[in-house]
C-alpha cells in the first residue's frame, strides 16, 4: 500500500473506541466500492493515482497523466474505487497470491522470501497503488480507515495466511499500530515508482479476530465478501457497486 496519504490522526489508533467508530460507521452510510474492469471509472482511478504519486513525489510527470503497471490486469488483481457521496475520494489495488497465482509486485520483487511459502501452501492478500484525494476527504484521518476496509473484506473472504504491504518506513508506525504490522524485507524500488518500499507483514487469525472486535467498521457480511471478491463476469463499463454492510452486523449485534 504505497502511502496513507495526509491527514492521518496520529492518535487514531490509541483511541480507536466509540468516537472513532460511530464516526467511521455514520461515514460509510455514504460509501460505496466499486470494482472497476475497464471504462471511464479505471481512467478516473489511474488519473486519481498519478495525481496522487506526483503529489507526494512518487511518480515523475508523464504525458497521459495515468499511472498503471503491468501488475493491474492480472487474473488474481482487484482494483477498486473509493466512492465519498458519489466522489471518487481513493483507491487500492488487491492481489489475492496462491499457488495458483502467485503473482504480485511482491512476489517479483521479494521472491526468495515468499516463493517457499506460496509453493508450501500459504496464501496472502496484497495492497498495493493506495492513493487518495485529500481536497475531497470527507473528515481528517478518514480515507485510510475507509480504503484499508478492502483489505479486511479480502481477509474475511479468502482466510489467507497473512496479509502483505510494501510501505514507505514512515507509514509503518501506522499499519503497527492499527493492524500489527511487522516488516520481513528491506526496502525496494519498483518499476515506475521512485520510493522505496520495505515489506510488511499483517498476521492473520487471532489478529484478525481482535482488529475486527477493535474496529467494527471493518467487518462485513457475506454477501458484500463474495461481491467484491467472487469473480463475478463484470461489464467493463459498468463497475461492480458494492454498499459497505458493516453496519448491519453492528445493528444485530
Amino acid at each position: 500500500m504505497d502511502g496513507i496519504g495526509k491527514g492521518v490522526a496520529p492518535e487514531a489508533g490509541a483511541h480507536a473506541g466509540s468516537a472513532l467508530n460511530r464516526s467511521i460507521m455514520q461515514l460509510l452510510e455514504h460509501v460505496e466500492y466499486r470494482l472497476v474492469t475497464g471504462g471511464e471509472d479505471l481512467e478516473e482511478i489511474y488519473r486519481l493515482r498519478y495525481q496522487s504519486y506526483l503529489r507526494a513525489g512518487i511518480a515523475t510527470p508523464n504525458d497521459s497523466g495515468l499511472f498503471e503497471d503491468r501488475w493491474d490486469n492480472l487474473p488474481n488483481s482487484y482494483r477498486f474505487g473509493v466512492y465519498c457521496y458519489e466522489r471518487l475520494v481513493s483507491t487500492l489495488r488487491l492481489h489475492y497470491i496462491s499457488r495458483e497465482h502467485p503473482y504480485s509486485p511482491s512476489m517479483d520483487g521479494y521472491s526468495e522470501i515468499l516463493k517457499h511459502r506460496v509453493e508450501r501452501g500459504e496464501t496472502f492478500i496484497e495492497g498495493t497503488r493506495f492513493a487518495t484525494d485529500p481536497d475531497s476527504a470527507p473528515a481528517p484521518g478518514m480515507l485510510p480507515f475507509l480504503t484499508l476496509r478492502l483489505g479486511m473484506v479480502a481477509s474475511c473472504y479468502f482466510g489467507q495466511t497473512s496479509v502483505l504491504i510494501p510501505v514507505k518506513i514512515e507509514h509503518a508506525a501506522y499499519y503497527a499500530r492499527i493492524f500489527n504490522a511487522r516488516q520481513i524485507a528491506e526496502g525496494k524500488a519498483f518499476p515506475g515508482v521512485l520510493v522505496q518500499g520495505a515489506l510488511f507483514e499483517i498476521p492473520c487469525g487471532e489478529n484478525l479476530r481482535l482488529t475486527l472486535e477493535r474496529f467494527p467498521f471493518f467487518k462485513s457480511t457475506p454477501t458484500e465478501q463474495r461481491l467484491m471478491f467472487s469473480n463475478p463476469a463484470i461489464n467493463p463499463l459498468t463497475p461492480q457497486t458494492i454498499v459497505p454492510t458493516a453496519k448491519y452486523l453492528r445493528e444485530a449485534a
